[in-house]
């Protein structure tokens, strides 16, 4: 018995220093190949939208605070540089055809124009993004773009924006063909290449038409896999049939992996942490810190952009940790650009293992208790990740503490309470 024993170790070891050598020689991030691409976005996109707080309640002295506040509190220097302006920046409600002129801001919500405002992101180290859609009207009643894709983009072109949120809500619905939205994204995307200004594109569609099949194909660097995310983390059921939680949208991504990538990502909808249930917009009576650091966790893992959707003005302490983990935000900008994979679960106990390969070579691990009752999780690389190394080290991401070093023989095992994820970084040791 104990030579078997000191013959498998010597096997591992000889395995390990094959695997090992290679360990950090993952392959080259893998861009879209479409001629459509724009070279953009070879990260999630980090920043924060107008809508999840305020709805259309928008004004220029929110934004500018807003910028001012992300300058001042450090998301500016974590990563989160978009500032960008969801629906209801437009001055008219209603059809385009009854104002055809050219888009225009809301005068009395923004006085000094867009322009203005890009300009003060600018020089703030940020970049500003704005919102519309291709029908008649866009999904809150305001003028959209149809008949007006280029005129529109040369205008925001213009204002110096550095991104579109492009909204087929209301003009197209849950029962478009996909040729029918693949040709309105296209457009698009043709639209916003001809302005010769680098824009990224997120083509909204709540997740229909399988738009993450071929949405990379016809230019868009971000779309929508689920429908509007409410300030909830597990809702029975779709709340109104409709809003899909924060264990929803996870499920949503299972099996979606493979469409994600530098420059083209799966989008899990806006961050809600920080949202305490007091959103003027959203639905869902709010989070426990715990659940919202889950969620940041996650979105993170599955390399979704992160687009905080509260008011940045009035975050709390817990919120700010949250979303200024420099090693959390390491895990979501990793250049590989891959998204975690569920490796296993546990349906009895509730419990998923999620695994994300990193570019140094040491994956990033999600224990995931989506129970109501504290549970008990163990990693094993060679079990979980098909990794034969004899000897790990881990890392707690939360903690920013080293666990130890481990082998088969004495997995690492932590007890994960209700609705939090562990997030982990093992490290194989020669």
């Amino acid at each position: 018995m104990k030579f078997r024993v000191v013959f498998l170790t010597a096997h591992a070891v000889a395995v390990f220093t094959a695997v090992g050598a290679a360990v950090t020689h993952w392959p080259q991030p893998s861009l879209p190949t479409s001629p459509l691409y724009n070279g953009l976005a070879k990260t999630p996109p980090m920043g924060w939208s107008s809508w999840n707080q305020f709805g259309d309640l928008i004004n220029e002295t929110l934004i500018i605070e807003t910028i001012d506040m992300m300058d001042k509190s450090g998301l500016r220097d974590a990563g989160f540089v978009f500032v960008n302006l969801d629906d209801g920046w437009q001055r008219y409600k209603g059809n385009r055809s009854y104002h055809n002129g050219p888009i225009e801001a809301d005068p009395v919500k923004f006085p000094k124009g867009i322009r203005y405002l890009s300009d003060y992101a600018h020089s703030k180290g940020f970049r500003f993004g704005i919102y519309n859609g291709p029908g008649q009207q866009t999904c809150a009643g305001y003028t959209g773009s149809e008949g007006h894709f280029e005129e529109d983009a040369a205008t925001w072109a213009s204002w110096g924006v550095d991104h579109l949120k492009f909204d087929s809500c209301c003009s197209e619905g849950i029962t478009a063909p996909a040729s029918r939205v693949e040709e309105i994204f296209r457009n698009m995307s043709k639209a916003l290449q001809a302005t010769k200004r680098p824009i990224i594109h997120h083509a909204c569609h709540c997740g229909w038409a399988n738009v993450w099949k071929w949405a990379a194909k016809v230019g868009a660097n971000h779309w929508r896999i689920g429908q509007d995310i409410p300030d909830d983390f597990n809702y029975p059921g779709h709340r109104d049939n409709y809003y899909f939680d924060v264990l929803d949208m996870l499920d949503r991504g299972k099996g979606l992996e493979k469409y994600s990538g530098p420059g083209h990502w799966n989008d899990y909808d806006m961050l809600i942490v920080g949202l305490n249930g007091k959103s003027s917009q959203l639905y869902g009576t709010g989070c426990s810190n715990i659940e919202y650091r889950t969620h940041f966790s996650m979105w993170c893992m599955v390399a979704s952009p992160l687009l905080i959707g509260s008011d940045v003005r009035t975050l709390g302490p817990y919120d700010m940790e949250t979303l200024l983990n420099k090693e959390m935000i390491a895990i979501s900008q990793d250049p590989l650009g891959k998204a975690a994979e569920l490796v296993r679960d546990d349906p009895r106990i509730q419990t998923e293992l999620y695994m994300k390969e990193m570019s140094d070579g040491s994956p990033a691990i999600a224990l995931l208790n989506r129970g109501t009752f504290t549970a008990t999780m163990t990693v094993s690389p060679f079990r979980d990740l098909g990794k034969w190394w004899p000897k790990y080290k881990i890392r707690d991401v939360w903690k920013h503490e080293e666990q130890g070093v481990f082998n088969f023989t004495n997995p690492y095992t932590v007890e994960v309470a209700p609705h939090e994820a562990k997030i982990l970084r093992i490290t194989p040791m020669r």
